[in-house]
């Protein structure tokens, strides 16, 4: 039979098949969901999880099943395989493994891991498992946009809305009895309160996630921290244009804001750019910090040391700083590994410095147009970004230094103590990695933290606070106005007063923010001094993770207020600057000025 008398034969049938074939996706793909979480978070008994791999297992044929048959039912066949090769090489693992297991006795994937040297466990391979079916779920939730078209919801509002039901469904999985060693499990104030650290990569933790989470808990914590790096809604709609028909105008619009892409249509390519970027940085981060663990870090086996290290990467290039050490980098087998200390401010320092200033220093294409073309400078934005953060860094460390050389620094040479510095310099606007105590702190160092907190990161990252551009924006403002110039320039460039609004409009509304929960905080937890309160809510908002010991202590109600604090910060500012930038109702009229003393 010819492939056109095939196509022929198929025609007729095509829309009831592609129908069939969605609602049964839909239905397994949820199924398989909830038998995994069953799986993960409750079922103890070896017989029940057996069973529970056996459905798992009959759904992944299924699907491997209805890949074949939309390969089948597109006359593109070879163009549709292109489309669709990153979901077709996961079906071919899934079957390539299924039958090897099932039919021939030999387990493919095992056998592989164990050639490497890494004992995989039938938990690894659930989780494995696990990561694959909550990306076809984002895929299959994402195309039923085609039948909610009555929704419109604005791209803010929806990014918001995705970090709520993140946070939301962290909270759940973690309160989960095989997520905890804790015998009674995880109660919701803690869950919700570890959930949303980790979505907004802040790293305040109320348990120690080395010791208080199993190893299923930490990867969940693991999930969320990345889905919450880069945002959930450009996970799913990465994925969605890479396995299958693109993304559509709402999507682009929402992307172009949240990313900052200079044309709309610019958007897909640079999403793919950010999630192969991101990967790959953290990818080279995991492995440099795999051979740099200090020699007093011992890991019980090959696994547990790539995990540490994926995880570590993965937390300092989100800016998350969560650790699974007790005390941080400051635990004794990894306090001296200054090696390893520099690799972790490295990935903060990419994470923290943006996206776009990356793609256009860094990024391939942008140094072969350098290297034709050497007199081209960087865009503003990058310039404004590297050199405001290298001032930033180099105030940090300078004032850290010389405060510190006495007090916690003091049994440190000068080499090991400049490198602290530096380290604490580069964490403390956005990552919350500490190598000191920093309850030991001297009143003077954590003043200085307060501020490098509350600038945090730059636009287009993964850091918090109101962003190095507000804050560059907001004194130049100022020193304008003081030296009485009209217009605001940096780089040859003038600044439009539009800009200088949305600078003192975010840089307020954090001033606001902070204040009024810091004045709440010392309602609820008044048995801390304002200081600690303060350097809590601040390391709350700018999302940096930083804390002077008082979080645990917290009471529920103190521990609500930073929770919403840490949403705020995370999804707040950037709403409001999202909104800011929206075009306003043009009048054809305007009131007479008037002058009104200020000062």
């Amino acid at each position: 039979m010819s492939t056109e008398t095939l196509n022929r034969y198929l025609y007729d049938s095509k829309l009831k098949a592609y129908a069939i074939m969605r609602r049964t996706t839909y239905i397994l793909t949820i199924l398989s969901i909830g038998l995994l979480i069953y799986a993960h978070g409750v079922v103890k008994s070896p017989v029940r999880l057996q069973i529970l791999y056996y459905a798992i297992d009959f759904i992944l044929a299924v699907f491997v099943i209805i890949y074949l048959l939309r390969i089948l039912y597109n006359f593109e066949r070879v163009r549709f395989l292109r489309r669709t090769w990153f979901e077709g090489v996961l079906m071919a693992v899934i079957l390539v493994n299924q039958i090897g297991t099932y039919l021939l006795h030999f387990p493919l994937v095992y056998i592989f891991f164990e050639w490497l040297g890494i004992p995989l466990s039938v938990e690894l391979y659930r989780i494995a498992i696990s990561l694959y079916m909550l990306v076809l779920l984002l895929i299959e939730l994402f195309e039923t946009k085609i039948y909610l078209q009555t929704v419109r919801l604005k791209s803010s509002i929806t990014f918001i809305l995705s970090f709520v039901f993140l946070i939301l469904g962290g909270a759940c999985l973690l309160m989960l009895p095989k997520m905890t060693n804790a015998p009674a499990g995880m109660g919701f104030v803690d869950a919700l309160f570890m959930s949303a650290s980790a979505s907004c990569v802040t790293g305040l933790a109320v348990v120690d996630p080395g010791t208080y989470f199993t190893f299923a808990g930490q990867v969940v914590l693991l999930m969320l921290v990345q889905s919450g790096g880069l945002g959930i809604l450009t996970f799913a709609t990465f994925f969605a244009s890479l396995m299958r028909q693109g993304l559509g105008f709402k999507q682009n619009v929402a992307m172009h804001q949240l990313l900052e892409s200079e044309t709309l249509f610019s958007t897909k390519r640079l999403l793919r750019q950010l999630i192969f970027l991101t990967i790959t940085i953290e990818a080279i981060g995991a492995i440099i910090i795999f051979m740099t663990w200090g020699p007093a870090a011992e890991f019980p086996n090959l696994g547990a040391k790539i995990f540490y290290s994926v995880f570590h990467a993965v937390s300092a290039f989100c800016n998350a700083g969560f650790s699974l050490y007790p005390e941080g980098l400051y635990s004794e087998p990894v306090r001296v590994a200054y090696v390893m200390h520099l690799v972790v401010a490295i990935l903060i320092l990419f994470g923290g410095i943006g996206f776009p200033t990356i793609m256009d220093v860094l990024s391939p294409k942008a140094m072969r147009r350098r290297m034709d073309a050497p007199w081209q400078n960087w865009k503003l934005l990058s310039r404004v970004t590297i050199y405001t953060s290298a001032a930033l860094i180099f105030f940090g460390t300078f004032f850290f230094f010389f405060l510190e050389y006495f007090n916690t620094l003091s049994h440190l040479s000068f080499v090991e103590a400049l490198i602290t510095s530096f380290f604490q310099s580069v964490t403390t606007r956005t990552a919350g990695f500490n190598t000191v105590d920093i309850s030991a702190l001297n009143v003077p160092t954590l003043l200085v933290f307060l501020v490098l907190m509350f600038i945090g990161a730059s636009p287009g990252s993964t850091g918090g606070g109101i962003k190095t551009t507000t804050f560059l924006v907001v004194l130049l403002s100022v020193l304008t106005t003081i030296r009485g110039r009209d217009n605001l320039e940096v780089g040859r460039r003038t600044i439009p007063h539009s800009v200088s609004y949305k600078a003192f409009s975010v840089f307020t509304f954090a001033v606001l923010i902070d204040m009024g929960f810091i004045f709440l905080l010392s309602i609820t937890d008044g048995q801390y001094d304002i200081l600690r309160l303060a350097f809590e809510q601040v390391s709350a908002f700018a999302t940096v993770g930083l804390s002077t010991g008082i979080t645990a202590g917290l009471s529920d109600p103190g521990k609500m207020i930073i929770v919403l604090s840490m949403f705020i910060g995370r999804v707040g500012t950037l709403t409001l600057a999202l909104a800011l930038s929206t075009r306003a109702k043009s009048t054809s009229y305007k009131y007479p000025p008037t002058h009104l003393p200020v000062g």
